[in-house]
């Protein structure tokens, strides 16, 4: 296995609006890039269980063009509520950084 910010160029976090969070994860080349999505470890119901919130709150977007991987959830707190602790999101990412993605599966 491999952690995701060892195969990955940019890994982060950030809002999209104020009720937003949004995550990129994006790769070097397409061969990496297809092995992340093809591994199923950045899944709606998997991103659902390490943020807290409901699967069905959790979208995904493959963007192979841009060789990107990207995630949307709404923000448990608005932006700059009194209950905010990371008023950009910019610290979100970090439990994704070490995700194992395993290896790719051999075509023989």
């Amino acid at each position: 296995m491999t952690a995701l910010h060892e195969l990955a160029r940019l890994v982060r976090s950030k809002n999209a609006g104020p009720f937003q969070l949004t995550f990129d994860v994006l790769f070097d080349d397409a061969a990496t890039y297809r092995r992340v999505v093809d591994s199923g470890v950045i899944s709606a119901e998997r991103m659902a269980a390490l943020y807290h919130v409901p699967a069905d709150s959790v979208r995904v977007f493959h963007y192979a063009p841009g060789l990107a991987i990207k995630f949307s959830f709404p923000r448990p707190v608005a932006s700059g509520d009194p209950a905010d602790r990371d008023v950009t999101g910019g610290q979100q990412y970090a439990p994704l950084v070490d995700l194992e993605i395993p290896p790719p599966q051999s075509s023989t």
